[in-house]
């Protein structure tokens, strides 16, 4: 039976137990035609974050210059290979998350890390404006010490300004990348594909 209360994370244990088939993708962007998955070209750098739903989010990183390309998935959580349905139903443990495929040289990690605590309030724990439940929580997942240290230091960053303007401590979960397993083709740019389609972002770019 699927858990009714949504905002509880599963553990290992009860977790659904997934699949071992990966989804299967295009693996071109619908907007740009680059790669979202290997092989991508030399001199790229990755960075994984999760804001929300991933529609909105995902657009708000595609459009940046510098940025090569960006994919929707599912990361955080414990059950291998997931279907969008099983994310929703909050026995994965995951949330959803935009990988995005940057060159270094264009735009910095820092500079990332600015967008993505502006597209979103990083204080609701398990929501997102009107969007409840696991998947939706905010988190960065890292893929080096140096992005681990980065995070960091822009949450305490980003918290002194909030706690200034009357909000509550960040919730944001920031831990290395375990697993990132691609979303089904119909979520890749789902807003490029569905221009009238709903997107669930509430910046604060205002405060932070």
């Amino acid at each position: 039976m699927w858990f009714t209360d949504k905002s509880k994370m599963p553990t290992a244990e009860t977790a659904l137990p997934g699949r071992e088939a990966a989804m299967q993708i295009s693996g071109v962007h619908f907007v740009s035609g680059h790669r979202i998955a290997a092989p991508l070209p030399a001199g790229l750098s990755e960075a994984v974050f999760g804001l929300g739903c991933f529609w909105g989010a995902e657009r708000v990183f595609w459009q940046l210059p510098g940025v090569y390309s960006t994919a929707v998935g599912y990361a955080g959580g414990f059950t291998p290979n997931p279907t969008y349905e099983e994310v929703c139903s909050g026995q994965t443990g995951h949330t959803e998350v935009v990988r995005v495929y940057f060159d270094p040289a264009v735009i910095s990690y820092q500079d990332l890390l600015a967008v993505f605590w502006r597209s979103h309030n990083p204080t609701e724990g398990m929501r997102q404006g009107n969007d409840q439940g696991t998947q939706y929580r905010s988190a960065i997942y890292t893929l080096d010490a140096g992005q681990q240290a980065a995070a960091e230091a822009s949450m305490a960053q980003a918290q002194q300004r909030l706690s200034d303007a009357g909000f509550g401590a960040i919730t944001t979960e920031i831990k290395p990348l375990a697993d990132f397993y691609y979303a089904e083709e119909y979520h890749q740019q789902y807003l490029a594909k569905n221009p009238d389609g709903y997107c669930g972002i509430r910046g604060l770019q205002c405060l932070i």
